[in-house]
């Protein structure tokens, strides 16, 4: 299917019931299953994989090739795997994900978010709008990244993780000066549970244990224990996360 308002690669592989919108663009060996709607202006790059009942909206680039700059921290040694989007994921327009991420099912990415290489998420996770998720990130099933939360590269979030807007996150505590860094790059972790209130910021390496809660503007310099609530710069403990409020009381 090639003509002046789309491009098919006649080496796609594309399911029943699906419906291509106008100056779509899909690559050689693409998958994409049955029920699936590509909205105008898609880009799907070589060797992505879609599933079934999957919506994308306008304007979105699926498995991307990553840029480096010539001072990146960031080599690549060797081919990276193919973007995976499971079944019945919404993403939204201008969405940018690239290879080497998988996509858990029932998943929402919403608009203007970016997912970079080497990256996988869980199932029924809801990635707001505007969200970064940088290199190496590992986020799990049923969480929630708000509206212009930055999870920086090497992190973790586990299941259940909930994240407020604005919340930033950080990994290089030398701040980019000397070569000593590249030693110490460490993401963040969040553990099954863990809520962040809106605008907080975690240093690098920090942990915050299961159902651990940082207040809003918070800056985390320590560990955050489990299901206590911290607060402040520096956050310090403030007191227990209510019974009623744990996750296994949900």
């Amino acid at each position: 299917m090639n003509n002046d308002m789309k491009y098919v690669s006649e080496k796609a592989n594309i399911g029943n019931n699906v419906k291509i919108g106008r100056f779509v663009v899909i690559e050689d060996n693409v998958t994409i299953g049955d029920n699936c709607i590509i909205a105008n202006n898609v880009v799907i790059h070589e060797g992505s994989v879609i599933g079934s009942n999957v919506r994308i909206d306008d304007n979105t680039v699926i498995g991307k090739q990553p840029m480096r700059s010539v001072n990146s921290i960031f080599k690549d040694e060797e081919k990276l795997p193919d973007c995976k989007i499971e079944d019945g994921c919404l993403i939204g327009a201008g969405v940018i994900i690239y290879c080497g991420c998988t996509i858990g099912e029932k998943t929402l990415v919403a608009d203007l978010s970016t997912i970079r290489e080497n990256v996988t998420i869980g199932s029924k996770t809801i990635v707001g709008r505007g969200v970064a998720v940088e290199n190496f990130c590992k986020v799990g099933s049923n969480c929630k990244l708000e509206t212009n939360v930055y999870i920086t590269a090497y992190s973790e979030i586990e299941d259940n993780v909930f994240i407020a807007p604005g919340v930033v996150t950080s990994n290089d505590n030398y701040a980019a000066r000397s070569k000593e860094r590249y030693k110490h790059f460490k993401g963040v972790t969040v553990k099954k549970g863990g809520r962040i209130g809106a605008q907080a910021t975690i240093l690098p390496g920090k942990i915050i244990n299961e159902d651990g809660f940082v207040a809003a503007a918070s800056v985390v310099t320590k560990d955050v224990e489990k299901a206590k609530i911290v607060t402040g710069n520096p956050a310090k403990y403030f007191k227990d996360v209510p019974e009623e409020q744990l996750l296994k009381n949900q």
